[in-house]
């Protein structure tokens, strides 16, 4: 049985996706357990899809590649999470600026019942990742935000590094309906909703420079924080 399924959302990344891959491949081929590389296409303008056809093929053969039309992170991360098959579920960036082998601080939560285990770039101040000062700035407001308005007790909603049990993701990312950036703030709430234990573990990211996130997200963000509000209250997170 595959154990860990890590789904990798990719938009424009022909000229990082490999290195990424085979740091990832590298890293689990050395572990004991099974597991899957979902690469998902995020309606891409360039050849990422070909370049990872072209690994899978050869070097990287643990690793499928999906295509999607509707673009967007949360998007291509659920479809991503509908194909998993592994016990347990994880996605990370495609720039690899959080190392796969994060993952090891993940299990004993993960294996002692925990749902869900997020990243968190905040709880190890000394190997906090520099990065430019407005970006900062930004990520700090908007945390506040969202700990004000939505989570009050999860730090860092944003990181892209997160792992579930896969019958807690299968079930949280069926009522997903963020495709943006904001969808990991959803996720979350959907996860309370459902009364599923998040548990954030301090997480190393170093930044690589040729970030795919634009400016606009943060106002995209903020506009779909409220709506996540909205879903919250009118009971459109509830599975009954």
């Amino acid at each position: 049985m595959v154990k860990l399924s890590v789904i990798i959302p990719a938009y424009n990344e022909e000229k990082r996706i490999e290195r990424t891959l085979r740091d990832v491949d590298s890293y689990l081929n050395k572990q004991n357990y099974e597991y899957e590389i979902i690469v998902v296409d995020n309606n891409s303008h360039d050849h990422t899809a070909e370049v990872v056809r072209k690994l899978s093929a050869t070097t990287v053969q643990r690793c499928r590649v999906l295509t999607h039309t509707i673009q967007g992170k949360g998007a291509a991360v659920k479809l991503g999470v509908a194909e998993a098959v592994g016990e347990y579920v994880m996605f990370m960036d495609a720039d690899d600026a959080t190392p796969i082998s994060e993952i090891e601080k993940f299990w004993p939560p993960l294996e002692a019942g925990i749902e869900v285990v997020i990243g968190d770039r905040y709880l190890d101040q000394a190997k906090r990742a520099k990065q430019p000062l407005l970006r900062t700035i930004l990520s700090r407001a908007s945390n506040l935000l969202i700990q004000l308005v939505l989570i009050p007790h999860i730090h860092d909603t944003q990181a892209g590094f997160k792992a579930f049990r896969g019958s807690a993701a299968k079930e949280i990312f069926k009522l997903i309906t963020i495709y943006g950036w904001a969808f990991d703030m959803e996720l979350l709430e959907i996860a309370l909703k459902l009364s599923y234990r998040i548990k954030a573990v301090p997480i190393i990211r170093e930044e690589h420079g040729g970030s795919t996130v634009p400016a606009s997200a943060f106002l995209q963000s903020l506009r779909d924080l409220f709506i996540i509000k909205w879903n919250a209250l009118s009971g459109k997170y509830s599975t009954k």
